[in-house]
């Protein structure tokens, strides 16, 4: 299994702050050595590899993650909680997960 983690600078410079909360809950929760390769999605370059890869796959936000596994397609992750729960075989705190589902979902609100 081979796993991409690909996130985003914004067209301002900066790296977008789910990004940034990405990569510190995987240092954090010990998953950052489980990553094969982080490629950024920059901007300011329709070209940059994580650009090319977010077209390629048809994702829209970021970070998202690719899974690949030999002989399988490979499975985007556009949720930090679901590639733990699926990939990482990993615990998640309930309201982080649900808190990341509502970022990743903002057409969705609390009732």
């Amino acid at each position: 299994m081979r796993i991409t983690y690909v996130k985003k600078i914004k067209a301002d410079g900066n790296p977008c702050r789910k990004c940034a909360e990405v990569q510190a809950r995987l240092e954090k929760d010990g998953y950052i050595d489980e990553i094969a390769r982080t490629v950024i999605a920059d901007e300011r370059d329709a070209d940059s590899e994580g650009m090319q890869l977010a077209k390629q796959y048809n994702v829209d936000r970021a970070p998202f993650f690719i899974v690949e596994n030999e002989a399988l397609d490979p499975i985007i992750y556009t949720v930090y909680f679901k590639l733990v729960n699926e990939v990482l075989s990993g615990k998640t705190n309930e309201q982080d997960a649900a808190k990341d589902i509502l970022d990743a979902n903002p057409d969705l609100d609390f009732l």
